[in-house]
């Protein structure tokens, strides 16, 4: 009988320090996330485990061990002091090439997610989709929706579009409890994404942020930045409906995610003037939309939904037949039609089809 491998052993990061009090807080970090560490001082056992580790952590009395000279600069090493480095422990630590300083016990909560980032098995980014509207009632909303409700394995939902009522209404789950844009306005920097989905409102499959529907609180861009890197983190879809853009032109408004977007949808209503802004936005120096792709919405007695592609001068991606019941299912509280057979479905598959391969991202 041919002998079974050995089990994989997760990844173990590698701790350098002979400070008892320091190294005890950083053994008792590393248990909290869930990570068992490997020490070593010098000799082949750290060179071995610094050349394998996915974190090596530094005590800020390892700096100036000989050891340390000799090996070569590596990403993933942080410094930790239980205070604020002298000016020249700081020269050492540039010197080794540590990507932070980290001074307990102030720096406890980045550690901790930073450790637990280390030994979590990597997960491939999600994708990321932005939808938005040529004029005022294009329809973005809805296709936004239903390309998170078509999306495999579910996806996230973030509702940027402060002045438009709430897209928690659009999928009726205005009482579902959960965290609405308000109480996120705040975020900044590294987010736990986990954390972060399980606080929020869920329909079906799908993870909802929506904008208040009691005032327009504005989004800082920084934190719709790091709520979508977050989620994004944990390897499910993202769907960003962005807002109309404003008098102050295409340039304005959520740079940070259209600029990260892996795809860019413009809803288009089969209007003359609705193509003809849309070719505007699209073809306004540095506009953010100029690699933008469209969804026509059909209009009784519109355009032709190639007419449209061609004002434009952006590809097609679908088109939204019209459809005299949409407006009274929204008013119930259904949610948009993202089924397999449904035209609206067929056109979200369309729009997830086109997302660039995972390697490509």
């Amino acid at each position: 009988m041919p002998l079974l491998p050995p089990p994989s052993r997760p990844p173990r990061p590698l701790v350098v320090s002979t400070d008892e009090p320091l190294l005890d807080e950083v053994l008792r970090l590393l248990a909290a996330a869930g990570a068992e560490p490997e020490l070593a001082t010098g000799g082949p056992a750290l060179r071995r485990a610094h050349r394998e580790a996915p974190l090596v952590l530094l005590g800020a009395d390892a700096l100036a061990a000989g050891a340390l000279r000799t090996l070569p600069r590596r990403p993933g090493v942080v410094v930790v002091a239980g205070g604020e480095l002298p000016p020249a422990e700081w020269a050492a630590a540039v010197e080794v090439g540590a990507e932070r300083v980290a001074v307990l016990p102030a720096d406890e909560g980045w550690l901790l997610d930073r450790a637990a980032a280390a030994v979590r098995a990597p997960v491939p980014r999600g994708p990321l989709v932005v939808v938005g509207g040529a004029c005022g009632g294009a329809g973005a909303s809805t296709v936004a929706a239903a390309v998170a409700l078509a999306a495999p394995g579910g996806a996230v939902l973030v509702d940027a579009d402060v002045w438009g009522g709430g897209l928690d209404l659009l999928l009726g789950a205005e009482l579902v409890e959960g965290l609405r844009w308000p109480g996120l306005t705040g975020l900044r920097g590294r987010v736990a994404g986990e954390a972060l989905l399980a606080a929020l409102p869920e329909v079906g499959r799908v993870h909802l942020l929506a904008a208040d529907r009691g005032s327009a609180t504005p989004i800082p861009d920084e934190a719709l930045v790091a709520v979508v890197d977050a989620v994004r983190a944990t390897g499910r879809a993202v769907v960003v409906d962005l807002p109309r853009p404003g008098p102050e032109g295409p340039g304005a408004g959520p740079q940070g995610v259209l600029a990260d977007a892996d795809l860019a949808v413009l809803v288009v209503p089969a209007r003359l003037r609705s193509a003809t802004a849309a070719r505007l936005l699209v073809g306004a120096p540095g506009s953010p939309w100029s690699s933008a792709r469209l969804v026509v919405r059909a209009v009784p007695g519109g355009l032709d939904a190639d007419d449209v592609a061609e004002v434009v001068e952006r590809p097609l991606l679908g088109v939204v037949p019209h459809d005299r019941g949409a407006v009274a299912r929204a008013e119930r509280g259904e949610p948009p039609g993202a089924t397999a057979r449904s035209p609206l479905g067929g056109v979200a598959r369309r729009v997830l089809a086109a997302l660039p391969e995972e390697d490509d991202r």
